[in-house]
């Protein structure tokens, strides 16, 4: 049976479920494929940050519209997603790492973080259980954290409550154009015939891509992650380290919620906890944060999520279809930018043209000429 739609979006994490609401908004005919639950994959298990401090420069406008968008969290998908704006301190291990924060206070300035640089003895004065040997640190007083698995499948939620038709366990098994529609089959036998297409589709973004004649060097991570049983209250922030390594944060309830290194990929094809990096990650939280001594972590996990190798998304339109536009590759940044990313589509297609500035994550940064001249990728990214 074929189905008729205006917009048809793979992918329903925290992307293409916003994609689908802002869109549902103006009033489009949408269906949202996901091969699995919505928001259950990348959007649902990563670590929770909701930050702006340590983006690359050509993310501050979709971050700082992504800020504004979390402040109005419960009026667009119904809950708050226990979103608290607690501060996010970048910490810096060197004097060398201190001035790499001072600089991109610097480049950053007019963005509204309100970025506070604190040297080794103010960080020790207002951060007494962090380990004292640190050099300093940046905090950013509006960044904060928020739980993926309430917030990624709200925003599903939010969407089908507006009128979209929300299709879950629907694995894409071909995406072609024809007759100036797209079709997308699904390994239950529907085909959808839709006049846009969204591609979502995380780690499997390239895919689609690719099938689009659009390849894109986008490769799969496994951040790894864990959580301790309830503690007394002790850190009333989200910390990252500058040059990555390490991120933490605590929930009311008392549990910590840290993340570093990677998860494995087994031969089934799904990644687990990987029994070289837990005792790693486990030393470094135990050596940076005092009170963690001594208690039990209750979980670890990963998941997999779609990376480039400048951790800019491919968000625009297709080079080579109109009506294709895409949105992958957030390579472990794109829980608090998900919203902005939701909108922008919507805006591409409705409109024709995003508010906001996109150009330098169009995929044709990856074609083979622009591909010699990329650029290194930044130390600011920290996956948190």
């Amino acid at each position: 049976m074929s189905i008729e739609t205006e917009v048809l979006i793979i992918g329903g994490g925290i992307v293409g479920a916003s994609a689908a609401l802002f869109l549902r908004r103006r009033g489009l005919p949408v269906i949202l494929l996901d091969m699995g639950a919505c928001g259950a994959r990348a959007s649902g298990v990563n670590y929770g940050g909701v930050r702006r401090q340590g983006r690359p420069l050509a993310q501050m406008p979709l971050t700082a519209r992504a800020h504004e968008l979390w402040g109005q969290l419960p009026g667009l998908i119904g809950t708050d997603g226990e979103y608290v704006r607690s501060g996010h301190l970048k910490l810096a291990r060197t004097e060398q790492d201190l001035d790499e924060l001072r600089a991109y206070r610097e480049r950053t300035e007019g963005w509204g973080m309100d970025l506070h640089i604190l040297p080794a003895d103010a960080l020790r004065r207002r951060f007494a259980w962090l380990d004292p040997g640190l050099a300093g640190g940046s905090f950013c007083p509006e960044d904060g954290h928020a739980n993926p698995r309430l917030v990624s499948p709200a925003f599903a939620q939010a969407a089908a409550r507006a009128g979209a038709d929300v299709r879950e366990q629907q694995r894409v098994v071909q995406a072609v154009a024809e007759d100036r529609r797209f079709v997308v089959r699904t390994a239950s036998g529907e085909e959808i015939r839709a006049r846009f297409l969204l591609n979502c589709a995380g780690a499997w973004g390239a895919d689609i891509a690719a099938a689009f004649g659009e390849p894109v060097p986008e490769t799969a991570i496994h951040p790894l992650m864990m959580v301790t049983e309830p503690l007394p209250a002790f850190m009333d922030v989200s910390l990252g380290m500058q040059g990555g390594g390490i991120y933490a944060r605590q929930v009311a309830r008392g549990n910590c919620v840290i993340g570093g290194g990677r998860g494995a990929l087994q031969s089934d094809g799904f990644a687990r906890p990987s029994r070289k990096e837990v005792p790693a990650l486990l030393a470094r939280a135990a050596a940076l944060l005092p009170p963690l001594r001594g208690a039990q972590v209750i979980r670890f996990w990963t998941g997999v999520e779609g990376s480039m190798p400048d951790h800019n998304p491919v968000l625009g339109p297709s080079s080579k279809l109109p009506g294709l536009f895409h949105a992958f590759g957030l390579s472990g940044a794109g829980f608090q930018i998900g919203p902005a990313v939701g909108e922008v589509l919507s805006q591409l297609v409705a409109d024709g043209a995003s508010s906001l500035p996109i150009d330098a994550f169009r995929i044709e940064r990856y074609t083979a000429a622009a591909h010699a001249a990329e650029s290194q990728s930044s130390r600011e990214h920290t996956l948190e």
